[in-house]
This record gives structure tokens, C-alpha cells and sequence, in this order.
């Protein structure tokens, strides 16, 4: 088979044999899973599993700006989440808010960008107000990008470009012998961002949930067995460790 280039500014691990410096990924795709679960496990409801999950995406966004990941995608909300009760949506909602309103001076302090991918301007007028006002205070920093996938499903957002692309082409402003990877790349909602090195999703569960499935194509992917309400710092910087640890060859030799 012939060797795939390497993904455009992607790292490239550990050097074969495991010598040299550990290399931390540019950026860091976190499926956050388990959140239900950590609470049915304590007899609380899911509010208390949810609440515990923002605590860790917090610690987890402060622990990977430390170990100098560029960019940290956390999986907030999909477009399938629709269909959870409506109490429990509405309970999410008022967690986005609360951590808007609570945390974005913290991350307008150190320096983080933060990004929206997906389609939040569905949510709650008051709700899209809150998120264009934190996304315009945080435009111009470049410690670290934080993206949260929010109202994001991935077939949804591929299907988008494709309509995009058969328009221009039956408006003839588009050549389809010219589209390539690139001009994909530059459509999708993470267009400007390096694609993930790493993939993590918690709670044991292995599957990618309709996530980043584009840009997750030469991605390392790590399943751990623990709720996300308990992944933490060190469960970061071991997840990282194993990554440096990874020989990737993105098909090649």
C-alpha cells in the first residue's frame, strides 16, 4: 500500500524504539462520556454527574494548557443529544451558562481562545448572546484554543460541505476536478485548526459517536475505563504519555 502523508503540522510521537523526548500532541480531542453513570454508581441524580463532569473539563482545560497542548476539543453537547429527556437538556443548558458566565474571566486571564464548533446559534437566544459575547472577549488570545463541540454532529456537518460544493459547481463557480482534501479541510467547522493527534474518550466505551469524523482520520485514539467526572490532571498527563510513547507512521514506514 502506499504510504499517506502526515496531516499538516500533526506531531509525530516518540522516535521509533521509544528514545528521545516525549512529544506532546498539538491537539487533544476529548469524547467526555460517563457523567450518568458516575452518578447512578453514588444513588444521585444525572444533574450531580453533569456538574461533576464541568469541575473536570475545568481541571482538564487548565491541565492541558500547563503541558502545552495547543488545542483542546471537548465534546459538549451532539446533535443526537436532542433526544435525552427534556428536563435533563434544559439541566445541560443551564450548566453551559453557568460555565460561561463563571469561567470566562478565568479564561480571558490565561489566555485562551475560545472556539464553537457546531451549530449553537439553535440554543436559546439568551444562551447564543452569552456565547458571542465570550467568543468575541477571547478572539485575540493564543495561549490555547478551547473548542467545544456544541450542537455538533459530524455526518451533519460534512453533509453541509457537500451541499456547499454541488452548488457551486451547478452554479459553475466550481471546478470538481479541483476540489481536494485542503478545500474540504477549509470548509469544515474547524477550518484554521490543526486536526487531532490524540482522541480520548472515557468511560470504557469504544466508539466515536458521530465525532470530528473527517479530522479524526489519523488521530491516536485512546479509550480509558474511567467516568469523566473522575478524569483529571494526572489522568491527562498519562494519557499524553502514551501518546509520546506511540511510533505513528500515518501509512507509511
Amino acid at each position: 500500500m502506499s504510504g499517506a502523508p502526515a496531516p499538516k503540522g500533526a506531531v509525530q510521537g516518540r522516535p521509533a524504539g521509544g528514545d528521545g523526548p516525549l512529544v506532546v500532541p498539538r491537539h487533544v480531542a476529548i469524547i467526555m462520556d460517563g457523567n450518568g453513570r458516575w452518578a447512578k454508581k453514588r444513588m444521585l441524580p444525572r444533574i450531580a454527574g453533569h456538574r461533576k463532569g464541568i469541575e473536570a473539563a475545568r481541571t482538564v482545560t487548565q491541565a492541558a494548557g500547563e503541558l502545552g497542548i495547543e488545542v483542546l476539543t471537548l465534546y459538549a453537547f451532539s446533535t443526537e443529544n436532542w433526544r435525552r429527556p427534556a428536563e435533563e437538556v434544559s439541566d445541560l443548558m443551564g450548566l453551559l451558562r453557568h460555565f460561561i458566565q463563571s469561567d470566562i474571566d478565568e479564561l480571558a486571564k490565561n489566555g485562551v481562545r475560545l472556539r464553537i464548533i457546531g451549530n449553537y446559534t439553535a440554543l436559546a437566544p439568551d444562551l447564543v448572546a452569552l456565547i458571542d459575547g465570550a467568543l468575541e472577549r477571547t478572539v485575540r488570545n493564543s495561549k490555547m484554543t478551547l473548542v467545544i463541540a456544541l450542537n455538533y454532529g459530524s455526518q451533519a456537518e460534512l453533509v453541509s460541505v457537500m451541499r456547499d460544493l454541488a452548488n457551486r459547481a451547478k452554479g459553475g463557480s466550481l471546478d470538481p476536478e479541483t476540489i481536494d482534501e485542503a478545500m474540504v479541510d477549509g470548509m469544515l467547522d474547524t477550518q484554521g485548526l490543526p486536526p487531532p493527534d490524540l482522541l480520548i474518550r472515557t468511560s470504557g466505551e469504544q466508539r466515536l459517536s458521530n465525532f470530528m469524523l473527517w479530522q479524526l482520520a489519523y488521530a491516536e485514539m485512546l479509550f480509558v475505563d474511567t467516568l469523566w467526572p473522575d478524569f483529571g490532571a494526572q489522568a491527562l498527563a498519562n494519557a499524553v504519555a502514551e501518546f509520546g510513547a506511540r511510533e505513528r507512521r500515518f501509512g507509511g514506514l
